[in-house]
C-alpha cells in the first residue's frame, strides 16, 4: 500500500474554487490508478473523480464540469480542482489509489480501492 495525504480544503463561498492535492508518501502514484471520494455528514462515501495511469477520467455526473482530476508531473502528486462549488459539494474529500499493469482503466467504486488518505474539509457556504 501506498500512503496517501490530503490538502487544500478549507471554507468557501458558493461560486468559489479550491485546488485538493494527494500525496503519496513512500513511493509515486505513476502505476496507480487514483480516485477521489466524499463523505458528507450522515451521508455515505460516494465517488466523485478518477483517473487511469494515463490520464483518463471519469467523474459522478453531480461534479462533471466543475471539477477536474488531474495527475503532477512529479507523478507523486494527484489534484482535484473544484469550481463553481455548491453547497452541496460540502464533505471531507478523500484520496484513494490502486496499484494496476492496465494504463487506462480507472475505478469507479471504493471498494475497489486499497490506500486511503485521511481526508481533507470541504465547505461550502451559501
Amino acid at each position: 500500500q501506498v500512503q496517501l495525504v490530503e490538502s487544500g480544503g478549507g471554507l468557501v463561498q458558493a461560486g468559489g474554487s479550491l485546488r485538493l492535492s494527494c500525496a503519496a508518501s513512500g513511493r509515486t502514484v505513476g502505476s496507480y490508478a487514483m480516485g477521489w471520494f466524499r463523505q458528507a455528514p450522515g451521508k455515505e462515501r460516494e465517488f466523485v473523480a478518477a483517473i487511469s495511469r494515463n490520464g483518463g477520467a471519469d467523474y459522478a455526473d453531480s461534479v462533471k464540469g466543475r471539477f477536474a482530476i488531474s495527475r503532477g508531473n512529479a507523478k507523486n502528486t494527484v489534484f482535484l480542482q473544484l469550481n463553481s462549488l455548491k453547497p452541496e459539494d460540502t464533505a471531507v474529500y478523500y484520496c484513494a489509489a490502486r496499484p494496476t499493469y492496465s494504463g487506462g482503466t480507472y475505478y469507479l467504486r471504493d471498494t475497489q480501492y486499497d490506500s486511503w488518505g485521511q481526508g481533507t474539509q470541504v465547505t461550502v457556504s451559501s
